[in-house]
């Protein structure tokens, strides 16, 4: 008896096997796209884990401050070269460069042959008050050496609060004993720019850095340029070289004295941020270097 079912042919068994396979490709693609796409919850378990693993079983006890610092430090230098986090005595050292003022005696530092070297004292400081002069060389402070000190420690111990005393140990070239200096810190403000009247009869300011005071510095230095002129600048250069940037606000505020009127308010920078609320537009007004004509001779 002939059966009632024909034998599949092989054309129809490779369609079927090739469906089938498909089918078990995109379930498993479908599978390991799921597992690819990591929660935030997982991200951080994943960081804990691999925390908890180097803090535990590393060879030598690791300073778990400084892996969370380093973790940090990583995460952010994924974003860009400008996002970083700054621990809280960097960021006081920073706020303290804003300000321009901080609590000191007034020393400009650097190191010379390996030792501790006033640079220069700052004009109208404790410093300069007390007599300190460029290259003298600081042998002790408050009684500790400054042997292998670095400026960051040497600045550190300088620093205080206003009208507490600090003991310099000074070794000055033409002396055969060091030098005593019982100084008392004051607020030291120190000027973001230096203003400049060139032989040409043109002016030159240079900004080293856009601090809180500098659009109100650039305006007094301005004025300063003018009278020595005699109303007769031919013209001024900004000096930006080497500036590492500041305050937004400062920088506007030094733009605005060249651009913006009373009538148009002329937009001067922008910020963009991911969200709308982010957003600001810094405008000009009228700018005060229209009231100083530069010469046309």
């Amino acid at each position: 008896m002939r059966s009632l079912f024909r034998k599949p042919s092989v054309k129809w068994l490779l369609l079927l096997a090739l469906l089938i396979f498909a089918c078990l490709v995109i379930i498993v693609i479908g599978r390991s796209h799921k597992r690819s796409t990591v929660t935030d919850a997982q991200a951080l378990k994943l960081l804990r884990e691999a925390y908890s693993v180097v803090l535990k079983n590393y060879v030598d006890k690791p300073d778990s401050k400084k892996l969370v610092q380093k973790m940090v430090d990583g995460m952010l230098a994924t974003l860009d070269p400008h996002s970083a986090y700054l621990p809280p005595e960097p960021y006081h050292e920073m706020e303290v460069q804003m300000s321009g003022a901080f609590g000191g005696v007034g020393i400009e530092l650097g190191i010379k042959e390996g030792k501790l070297t006033v640079i220069a004292p700052i004009d109208d400081t404790p410093a300069f008050r007390a007599g300190i002069h460029a290259n003298d060389q600081i042998w002790k402070i408050d009684g500790a050496l400054t042997n292998g000190m670095n400026i960051t420690a040497a600045v550190k111990r300088m620093r205080g609060e206003k009208g507490t005393p600090v003991e310099l140990t000074i070794v000055r070239a033409e002396n055969n004993r060091p030098i005593l200096f019982k100084l008392v810190r004051d607020i030291i403000k120190v000027k973001s720019l230096k203003p400049k009247l060139l032989d040409s009869g043109y002016g030159l300011i240079r900004i080293s850095q856009f601090q809180e005071r500098t659009g109100s510095e650039f305006k007094e230095a301005l004025k300063e340029l003018h009278v020595k002129s005699g109303g007769q600048m031919k013209g001024l250069i900004l000096d930006l070289r080497y500036n590492p940037g500041g305050l937004i606000n400062s920088c506007v505020e030094v733009v605005n004295c060249f651009v913006g009127d009373d009538i148009h308010n002329s937009a001067i920078v922008s910020i963009k941020g991911r969200f709308p609320e982010t957003n600001r537009v810094y405008n000009g007004t009228l700018g005060v270097c229209r009231t100083y004509q530069f010469s046309k001779k």
